[in-house]
């Protein structure tokens, strides 16, 4: 587990009365139970290497890497009684209190009690698919005990898996959300891996996806988990409200040709670079550019309505609004940045808009200028084309 900047607290595991048994007040003392604590340093340090005298003379050497803190510190440490002489005076002993223990520190080995099975991976597997098309899936309960670590319910944190395979950390994301009203939100990475039928490993992966009338790919199963661990999560937590969706993106060139001039040829490329949109590209695929272009979320909210008898977007509640039409006639500039206007107005949203439209889609200059001027004396000044 990495973090990028201090600002990430370490997380622990909630404590149960099983954690709290070692707890006792032998001495009455009045800060509550305690437990012993080690005081030895975990690193050598030369500086952390001297003799501790105890209240009757008695001089205690340095373990072997020093103690765990300067002579000043112990000395406070004694003075108020967070750390005591025991065994005649023999050794020290750090007092950790109870009250003070917000929770757990993981353990370095998970048991299988604790953090699940490949059996039971396979048992959720064959619950969602009706069989088992991965070899080795993990367990749910292992990644939520990572995601309880790693994550914080209160707020909006991303998990990203870069190895996708079966969806387990979607459906793990999905499950710890129900479980303590968290919103976190995943990222799943997935190559189209083929999956061929003739190789008995991958045989009832192929055929599954086959039933499901999808190519055969490892990503089209771990898109299928997701929809039915959704599913399932949605009937088995019926007050559960949080967003159990998600968006399919693929990787993919720019939908704007890259100019790439012939000097032997320039007045053909001009004519070719009159639409510099690629070919067979949708209006989605240019809304979903813009989106990252502009540095805004793949996930935010998009409306849609019809303006004009053109489709209008609307996303992050007005914050980029979008025409992508690929005619728009000098007649139906008006009504189209009317209704726009309108639109607008009625979203209200809290920041400046920037309105987009296909460059190549204005019959002329004078229907785009248009259409420019009475957004903008409306109040869109950031009037953008592709």
């Amino acid at each position: 587990m990495f973090r990028k900047s201090e600002k990430l607290e370490p997380f622990q595991f909630e404590r149960t009365e099983e954690d709290n048994r070692n707890y006792s007040n032998p001495d009455n003392d009045p800060r509550g139970l305690w437990r012993s604590g080690d005081v030895r340093s975990p690193n050598y340090r030369e500086t952390l290497r001297f003799y501790i005298t105890t209240p009757s003379g008695k001089k205690i050497p340095p373990p072997d890497n020093g103690w765990r803190w300067s002579e000043k510190s112990i000395q406070d440490k004694i003075s108020t009684g967070e750390i005591i002489f025991a065994d005649n005076e023999s050794r020290i002993v750090r007092k950790i209190y109870l009250s003070e223990q917000k929770g757990r520190t993981p353990e370095n080995l998970w048991l299988a009690a604790f953090a699940g099975t490949t059996r039971q991976a396979n048992a959720e597997i064959k619950i969602i698919f009706g069989c088992v098309p991965f070899d080795t899936p993990k367990p749910v309960s292992l990644a939520q005990k990572i995601l309880s670590l790693g994550t914080d319910a209160t707020k909006e944190d991303i998990v990203l898996d870069f190895f996708a395979g079966s969806g387990t950390t979607g459906h793990a994301v999905l499950a710890q959300n129900a479980k303590d009203g968290g919103n976190r939100r995943y990222i799943l990475v997935q190559l189209p891996e083929p999956l061929n039928p003739k190789k008995k490993e991958q045989k009832t992966a192929a055929e599954f996806c086959d039933k499901l009338g999808k190519p055969r790919t490892i990503a089209e199963l771990t898109k299928e988990r997701l929809r039915r661990a959704a599913k399932k999560i949605k009937d088995e937590n019926p007050l559960f409200a949080g967003d159990t969706g998600f968006r399919v993106f693929k990787l993919d060139s720019s939908n704007i040709k890259a100019w790439n001039p012939q000097p032997e040829d320039v007045e053909a490329q001009l004519e070719a670079f009159v639409d510099h949109v690629e070919k067979d590209r949708t209006e989605a695929d240019l809304l979903y550019e813009l989106l990252l272009k502009l540095g805004l979320d793949l996930c935010v909210p998009i409306e849609q309505k019809e303006i004009a008898g053109k489709t209008v977007h609307a996303i992050g509640g007005g914050v980029l609004m979008a025409c992508l039409a690929e005619k728009i006639m000098a007649k139906e500039t008006e009504p189209l940045a009317l209704g726009i206007v309108e639109w607008h107005k009625k979203l209200a949203p809290a920041g400046d808009t920037t309105c987009v439209f296909r460059d190549s889609a204005f019959e002329n200059d004078v229907a785009k200028a248009n259409l420019a001027a009475i957004l903008e004396q409306s109040g869109i000044q950031n009037v953008r084309s592709l």
